[in-house]
């Protein structure tokens, strides 16, 4: 089962994982978007689309219904959260509430309650759970206080399910990718939110400038992000088939050296760098 495979990581890995002869359940925000038209035409019979918004927990339960149905007896083997929301990059200071909460809810709170719902039939099976996290959620990288708040809980939740599961046999991995350009997009609201409400004082100490500014920086990060999804995908592939998959996995540039960093050197150190 795979959340969020509208786009990004999840769309590729539906097709990359029906390619292999999986039986994917492929949960999307909207069965009538682009995304799932596409997957209905690239990919086999074997994959199913579901309707799936994990912040619906009456959607959640009837996507466990239908799986339950298909799979019986044999348990299903693997559940990939991937759904998630980036957000606004920008100071943790300038960032209204509401997305702190939506971070939340989806990236977190989303994931868990999928999880829950899921985890009989993986008992079942003895099977995996895959959280798809961040480098942010690992190590503090400025710009992304509530994305890195949000995905840090999903990285803590999974680290505890690693060890409360494994008495069933069921494995848990976190995937902690770098920067990939997976379909990021900044709509128009969510920039007017965070420009309108701030208190005169704060648009003050700030500035306009570097309040206009951050329109810009998500355009400008983008060609830096790696098009190829392929490290991620490999593994998310080993995380579900390894006799002893990794507890995390760190795919993408820079990803496992700037935790290095962060947890082998001086704080001080990791800032200025």
């Amino acid at each position: 089962l795979l959340s969020g495979s509208d786009s990004g990581f999840g769309h590729a890995l539906a097709k990359y994982l029906d390619n292999l002869g999986f039986v994917v359940f492929a949960g999307v925000l909207n069965k009538d978007g682009p995304g799932a038209e596409e997957l209905r035409r690239t990919c086999s019979q074997r994959l199913s689309l579901l309707q799936l918004d994990i912040t619906n927990a009456t959607q959640v339960k009837e996507a466990y219904l239908k799986v339950s149905e298909k799979v019986q007896n044999t348990g299903l083997w693997g559940v990939v959260n991937n759904a998630g929301v980036l957000g606004l990059p920008a100071d943790g200071e300038l960032l209204p509430m509401s997305m702190y909460r939506q971070c939340m809810e989806v990236n977190f709170f989303g994931a868990v309650e999928v999880s829950k719902t899921f985890l009989p039939l993986l008992r079942k099976s003895q099977g995996r759970l895959v959280n798809i996290c961040s480098m942010a959620g690992g190590i503090p990288l400025p710009k992304y206080a509530a994305y890195g708040a949000s995905k840090a809980a999903l990285s803590m939740f999974s680290g505890v399910m690693r060890q409360e599961l494994s008495k069933w046999g069921v494995k848990v991995a976190a995937i902690h990718p770098s920067g990939f350009r997976t379909g990021w997009y900044l709509t128009f609201q969510q920039e007017k939110e965070l420009l309108e409400n701030l208190p005169a004082d704060t648009r003050q100490d700030y500035g306009e400038d570097y309040l206009l500014g951050l329109k810009s920086y998500l355009p400008q990060l983008v060609p830096h992000c790696n098009t190829d999804l392929s490290p991620v995908l490999s593994a998310i592939l080993h995380a579900l088939l390894a006799r002893r998959p990794h507890g995390l996995y760190t795919p993408g540039r820079g990803a496992y050296i700037f935790l290095c960093i962060f947890c082998y050197f001086p704080l001080w150190f990791y800032d200025f760098f």
